[in-house]
């Protein structure tokens, strides 16, 4: 069995989503499993939603009212391609079933957890664009099973990053999916022990093909971009990007974990496990080789890999009395960027000093510097940008400095991590 997993930018609009069809036609879609995230920007539209539930009641349905206009376009330029602007087709009852869903949720909800409501209500993202693309495909003869992956991959109920439980994962993908037939699926999403709607991080639906082929012992997964494949640097920050033929499971981990938009972070260590290749394509020509990701392959070409993290902060603890930052102290400040939900991208320190680089995904800030400045002295950084550059060489470093204002720099044998203002 084979796993595509298509983004959000493949499914962009009809066009795209006509696109799709091509891809499958012009490779093949035997015994495939079609992983979809939500189409376009919808995830960030549906962020909005929430946030006017939660501060802005009255701007509610206009937010919720855009995104269901956003869909029913494209649902008429497929389904409708004379302009009758005719909704009975029954691939537009399916999508306003959907939205009728999240309205009620909104209205009978009485949990006021922000993550919670969020996994609940951005999930509409995958399952209306996931509905819309398998009656396309049906309609034009691409015979395929719409497939709601909330009953196959189990989790926690750590909501918006929630964890696999991989051995009911397992359990229930071996007992009840149909492997024979191309089944089109949603990337992104689990549920919990009660049912509840969870979702894997952002970016997850690469995660979730992973963890479809782990399960499934898939032969390959092929991750389709707008791009040839994975580049040495992302093409919206930096210029000249080239293209990696071949990079080794390590390897890519290792840019996964440092930031690599290309490559979800948890997406290597399942694929990895059981030696299943990675390929990642061009959805717009989807004959060239791309990038293969596998056991035992050097970097080729081998070249420094560029990558950046924007809206991070720093924060820099110094002891009140100058007396030296231990283990004891280090353990206290993990524990307090574990309590309040910090994803640590850096660490440095020094005798009496340490610096932590991290990402603030759940606005926790203010609380966390409360509470550090009780004991340390405090100087954070806000909106800084953490660039990393993988198999470095002194002009390359040079390049990535030059007309910035250094904060930080760290460098080991194959990396060097700044941060800059």
């Amino acid at each position: 069995m084979q796993i595509f997993k298509f983004g959000g930018a493949s499914v962009k609009d009809a066009n795209a989503i006509k696109n799709l069809a091509v891809v499958l036609k012009t490779v093949g879609f035997k015994n495939t499993m079609v992983v979809v995230s939500a189409m376009g920007k919808v995830t960030n539209a549906f962020e909005v939603v929430i946030s006017n539930y939660f501060n802005k009641k009255s701007a509610l349905q206009s937010s919720i009212q855009d995104i269901i206009k956003f869909h029913n376009e494209i649902l008429f330029d497929l389904f409708d391609p004379d302009g009758y602007r005719d909704e009975n087709h029954p691939a537009f009852k399916k999508v306003k079933l959907l939205f009728n869903e999240l309205n009620n949720f909104l209205k009978v909800n009485k949990s006021p957890n922000y993550s919670f409501v969020y996994d609940q209500v951005v999930s509409y993202g995958e399952l209306v664009s996931t509905t819309i693309i398998s009656d396309y495909l049906n309609s034009i003869g691409i015979k395929n099973n719409w497939v709601d992956t909330r009953n196959f991959i189990k989790t926690d109920n750590f909501y918006r990053r929630a964890n696999v439980n991989w051995e009911e994962t397992q359990s229930a993908i071996s007992s009840s999916l149909n492997t024979s037939a191309l089944n089109i699926t949603q990337g992104f999403l689990g549920s919990d022990p009660n049912n509840f709607t969870t979702t894997l991080g952002r970016e997850g639906s690469d995660y979730t093909a992973a963890i479809l082929a782990y399960c499934l012992n898939a032969q390959s997964v092929t991750i389709w971009k707008d791009v040839p494949g994975v580049l040495n640097a992302d093409p919206r920050h930096f210029e000249n990007a080239q293209l990696l033929n071949k990079i080794s499971y390590k390897e890519a981990i290792e840019l996964a974990f440092y930031g690599a938009s290309v490559i979800h972070p948890k997406t290597l260590q399942p694929l990895q496990q059981k030696e299943i290749p990675l390929y990642v394509k061009s959805f717009l020509n989807p004959e060239e080789a791309g990038t293969t990701v596998g056991k035992g392959i050097t970097l080729e070409p081998d070249t420094p890999c560029f990558i950046v993290k924007k809206n991070q902060v720093l924060i820099s603890l110094s002891s009140l009395d100058f007396s030296y930052i231990v283990e004891e102290n280090i353990s206290e400040i993990f524990g307090l960027l574990h309590q309040h939900k910090m994803k640590v991208d850096l660490i440095q320190n020094s005798a009496i000093s340490f610096s932590v680089c991290i990402d603030n995904i759940y606005n926790n800030l203010e609380s966390l510097l409360q509470q550090l400045k009780a004991k340390f002295s405090v100087t954070c950084h806000e909106n800084v940008s953490l660039y990393t550059i993988r198999h470095y060489n002194t002009s390359s470093i040079e390049q990535l400095e030059a007309n910035k204002t250094v904060l930080l720099k760290q460098l080991t044998q194959e990396t060097v991590q700044v941060i800059t203002k």
